[in-house]
């Protein structure tokens, strides 16, 4: 069998060659694509799928093996659940429905048939009431819907269409999207010349790039994505060399002397390894991928900054920017746990991870304007959704997962897990192939970030992530167009004579740990054993494309192509023959022609993946059996096993029932087959890569118009935070103590700094540029016994009542001419309420009076909380000036005007304005030695609940008056979904440690001599453009 170099993968194709686009197309065609059906179901049968509820007249009814429509265009039908024994009402998440809601006068969701044919509506097809949180002003008039149904509109026009839906979100019809490499290989000519290849894989994906630039789509479509690792062509470098010694070589005679020619000569490279591009050229390749007529690219230059200037680029160990993603994040997204190590080149790995997702938000970020839509894709940039939200807010991001997403208990095992399910917060939209990929996200969430979630998604600081479920398709007109081509044909009538007689069962896996190769060549030599009579008769073809993944080219325990080469050998020489073998394993890529060849003369179709993502390999293999109704013997475990619910499922860890499954097959009836194959034909021929990324649109935007998360609160970025420490020359540091420098316990007693706690502060203190502040609501005697040994802190007590400044020994009663006569009626009204709960207390403060219930019943405590807060707002609260603060598993009575935002203006008044020079102790925090007073241009202020919202609100309306708003960091510290008035957030005290920690460039003893930790390397890193040494 003649096989060729030119690679199998259907992406290849997609770039080789695309259908030819009308010029003129209806928005309508478009925003139909992908339209699902949604009809209540009656009958016990709830997997059949439903007749489609969309309705034209008679005279024109179409049924769906007959209609004309290409494919992509017909009326899709939806109702199969994704993942096995799963109720399709699973599916109807709210984002859904409100889709669903939406589809009598949605862009997205005009009928193709009627619109074409100028059918006027009927009662069948009126508009169903806007979703909930809609304004009244997103509604659409019959000019809006006669320009969607009727017009030709490019981008512009069709965002106009789109803000008249939903006026305030003011859509601009470009879409961004992100993927971490392009669809193109890239050699370097050092004449300047670049050459592009095809890459494999992702060729689903790339297909939907193709299909969003195309004027079939309205919406204006740019790719942003690393070039790849850059190939240098050897042969130039030798011409060079070459050029460069006769160059040096002294002619004979002055006339025969080289003369250099002004432009002929290349740039010259600097003295150093790795590959050197000069910037002229770098620009070469920049115009000609932006220029792109089929898929417009933005390439993302991925490099140390000390390897790039005005001159050029120089690019040292590529793949080390992929060594993360597919060393560590890989093998644990597809259940397979890498070996123990030191953690020393995690260390390294995690940091350039981080920066090139850095790298891709600052290139997003040049073109992004606002209204634009971003999509990321998989799991190389999980970081990019809070990276891109840290530095636009109101930005509308997206992201979906081309791969499978572990369960909790997987997803433990990776020591970055916290910051890499963080980096997914920062989206609107999260999109997975099936149901369970979904769930275990949203499990995940809560179970390690204490994140509340339900199936349809997660909700955090204030914010909604929105989950839902998009089985990823291909583009089936054009695999159809290809299989059917003559090259093809031709090839296939050989392939049928050549393995005359014979039943063929076809395999084509790239050669990894998850794929299930080897699982497949023990299921059919159990076959050859336990169904004799197949023998000689049978042949297996397996193609295994190579592989390029870190974790299967290091897998010293699998030996996977080792393992794969024995197996065939032996089941060739168990049941072949001279003549005759029953396995013909091709180790290579195939050409497309020979690819779709293969899949047409199959007789069996053949996929063992022990965990896989999406199987487009599955999807094409139904295409091309259109005329032949070969069966699909399908892993459960694989991403298509949900949506080809009509393909033989099998368990590729149970040998015996798969060698079971492939006699069945070969037996099966021809009107099984035919029944069969038309199910899964019509699903795929429906459910396209063009309808996948149009319904994940549609919700995106249905999701934006609900959810618009005004009150989002990003992560806090380590990487800009310490770029504004490094340039202030004064900064004040404020923490609460509770929550925030310690974690919440049932005793606050118990409540004690750690040695962390202590180093870390210590050692931030001894900065004279810092003044660092204790504000809490514990009393001086605590804060004085815990903290009072590190002379260089400041203490508020008593959230303000109480000051002492840094180098002082004597505290400052702010309260003292106050009326403390109401804490008589609040210690009557506490005391009734501690002896009917259990556990709860009272602590007596100087200024302030606090009932705990943090060791009590929590449902009994709260209930009783929330009668005594009512009980102290009409009586107490009323007749003297204090304010009754509801806390963490506490109730506080306190004066109105001592809270904590009053002592923070104080302390940002006595920095700014140079008053804490007056007296020697604070001096050094203001001065170096005799020079001038220092301006504070950086505050850091943490807190956890609802007291230390007084400090965020202060500092917020000190932003622009004394303090630039940008030089001003306010933390909220906890886990739940509160609205919060600061402008960051981190999950636990750990994190508030860790960013001090960054600052101050200490590890996690918080001793100066230990190493920055795995964390704060990659912030370090991300600022400075390199990874520290």
């Amino acid at each position: 069998m003649p096989m060729s170099k030119t690679p199998a993968d259907s992406n290849q194709i997609t770039m080789a060659e695309q259908k030819e686009q009308p010029s003129q197309t209806r928005a309508a065609d478009y925003l139909t694509l992908g339209r699902e059906t949604h009809e209540p179901q009656e009958s016990a049968d709830l997997l059949l799928p439903p007749r489609s509820n969309h309705t034209v007249h008679s005279t024109d009814q179409i049924s769906e093996n007959s209609s004309p429509d290409p494919p992509h265009e017909r009326i899709s039908n939806t109702m199969v659940p994704v993942t096995p024994d799963i109720h399709p009402a699973t599916y109807q998440t709210p984002a859904l429905q409100r889709s669903i809601d939406m589809e009598g006068f949605s862009y997205f969701t005009q009928h193709p048939i009627k619109h074409s044919q100028n059918v006027e509506d009927n009662d069948t097809t009126r508009a169903s009431p806007l979703p909930d949180g809609l304004p009244k002003s997103a509604m659409l008039d019959d000019e809006v819907l006669r320009r969607i149904s009727h017009a030709a509109i490019g981008p512009a026009e069709f965002a106009g269409v789109i803000n008249s839906v939903t006026p305030d979100l003011a859509l601009t019809g470009n879409i961004i999207s992100a993927t971490f490499t392009t669809p193109h290989t890239i050699k370097y000519h050092k004449n300047g010349e670049w050459e592009l290849g095809s890459r494999h894989g992702l060729s689903a994906l790339f297909d939907s790039f193709v299909y969003l630039s195309s004027d079939k789509s309205p919406w204006n479509h740019s790719m942003v994505a690393w070039t790849g690792e850059i190939e240098a062509a050897t042969e130039n470098t030798i011409s060079l060399n070459a050029y460069q010694e006769a160059s040096a070589m002294p002619g004979l005679t002055q006339p025969s002397a080289p003369i250099p020619v002004e432009g002929d000569l290349p740039p010259t490279p600097p003295n150093t390894d790795g590959l050197w591009i000069p910037r002229s050229h770098q620009k070469q390749l920049e115009y000609r991928l932006a220029q792109d007529k089929r898929l417009k690219a933005v390439p993302v230059w991925l490099c140390d900054d000390n390897e790039a200037d005005t001159e050029g680029i120089i690019l040292n160990d590529q793949h080390r920017w992929r060594r993360y993603a597919e060393h560590s994040l890989y093998p644990l997204f597809h259940y397979k746990q890498q070996e123990p190590s030191d953690g020393r080149a995690e260390r390294i790995e995690w940091a350039n991870y981080y920066r090139a997702n850095l790298q891709f938000a600052n290139k997003i970020l040049e073109i992004y304007k606002p209204g634009d839509i971003v999509v990321i894709h998989d799991y190389y940039l999980l970081l990019l959704p809070s990276m891109l939200r840290q530095r636009m807010p109101n930005m509308y991001i997206s992201f979906f997962l081309h791969c499978p997403f572990p369960s909790s208990e997987f997803l433990r095992c990776i020591p970055r897990r916290k910051e890499l399910l963080e980096g997914l917060m920062g989206a609107n939209l999260i999109g997975f192939q099936s149901y369970s990929y979904s769930r275990h996200f949203t499990s995940c969430c809560t179970r390690i970030l204490d994140f509340p979630s339900d199936p349809t998604g997660v909700d955090a600081f204030g914010a909604r992530v929105e989950v839902a479920v998009f089985p990823i398709g291909i583009d089936a007109t054009r695999v159809e167009r290809l299989a059917w081509s003559k090259e093809v044909s031709k090839k296939f009538n050989a392939l049928k004579e050549m393995y005359k007689g014979k039943k063929l069962i076809v395999g084509r896996d790239r050669l990894d740990s998850v794929r299930g190769v080897t699982q497949k060549l023990v299921a059919f030599e159990r076959f050859l054993e336990m169904y004799p009579e197949w023998r000689g008769k049978v042949v297996l073809i397996q193609v295994t494309s190579p592989t390029s993944r870190k974790e299967v080219k290091e897998d010293a325990e699998n030996k996977i192509a080792s393992r794969v080469n024995e197996l065939v050998m032996r089941i060739n020489g168990t049941f072949g023959s001279l003549g005759f073998s029953p396995v013909q394993h091709y180790p290579q890529y195939l050409a497309p022609d020979e690819y779709f060849a293969l899949l047409r003369a199959a007789d069996i179709g053949l996929i063992t993946s022990v965990r896989d993502g999406m199987n487009t390999t599955s999807l094409e293999y139904v295409v091309c059996q259109r005329d032949t109704h070969g069966p699909v013997i399908l892993s459960e475990f694989s991403g298509t096993a949900g949506s080809l619910r009509d393909a033989i499922h099998i368990n590729p860890w149970d040998l015996t029932s798969v060698a079971k499954q492939i006699n069945n097959a070969l037996t099966m009836p021809a009107d099984m087959r035919q029944s069969m194959q038309t199910n899964l034909y019509s699903h795929v021929t429906t459910h396209t890569v063009q309808s996948w990324i149009t319904k994940f649109l549609r919700t995106l935007v249905s999701t934006l118009a609900s959810n618009r998360n005004d009150n989002a609160t990003p992560v806090l970025d380590g990487t800009i935070l310490l770029e504004q420490y490094r340039i202030a020359s004064m900064r004040l540091f404020l923490f609460d103590y509770d929550g925030t420098l310690t974690p919440i316990v049932r005793d606050p007693e118990a409540a004690i700094p750690s040695e962390r706690v202590i180093q870390t502060l210590r050692e931030l203190a001894s900065d004279h540029s810092n003044a660092v502040w204790i504000i809490s609501g514990r009393d001086q005697e605590f804060l004085q016994q815990h903290l009072g040994h590190i002379p260089e802190l400041g203490f508020s007590a008593e959230h303000g009542s109480f000051i002492r400044h840094p180098g002082e020994a004597t505290w400052e009663n702010l309260a003292e001419t106050l009326d403390m006569s109401w804490q008589a009626e609040v210690i009557d009204i506490f005391q009734k309420y501690t002896d009917r709960v259990l556990g709860s207390f009272i602590e007596r403060k100087r200024c302030a009076l606090t009932w705990h219930y943090r060791q009590a019943d929590p449902e009994l405590g709260a209930h009783a909380s929330k009668a005594a807060f009512d009980e102290l707002s009409s009586t107490v609260a009323k007749n003297w000036d204090v304010e009754v603060m509801a806390g963490k598993a506490n109730l506080e009575v306190r004066p109105t005007f001592i809270n904590k935002g009053e002592i923070v203006k104080r302390l940002v008044h006595h920095y700014s304005s140079g008053s804490a020079s007056q007296t020697g102790a604070k001096n050094a925090h203001q001065t170096d030695g005799n020079g001038p007073s220092k301006q504070l241009e950086f505050v850091f202020c943490c807190g956890d609940d609802a007291t230390d919202e007084d400090m965020f609100r202060a500092l917020d309306g000190l932003s622009g008056a004394q303090l630039a708003g940008d030089h001003i960091f306010t933390v909220s510290v906890g886990a739940r979904h509160k609205v919060t008035l600061a402008k960051w957030h981190v999950l636990e005290p750990e994190d508030v440690l860790e960013s001090a920690s960054l600052l101050i460039g200490v590890g996690l003893s918080g001793e100066p001599t230990d190493k920055l930790s795995q964390v704060n390397l990659a912030a370090v890193a991300g600022l400075e453009g390199r990874v520290p040494t």
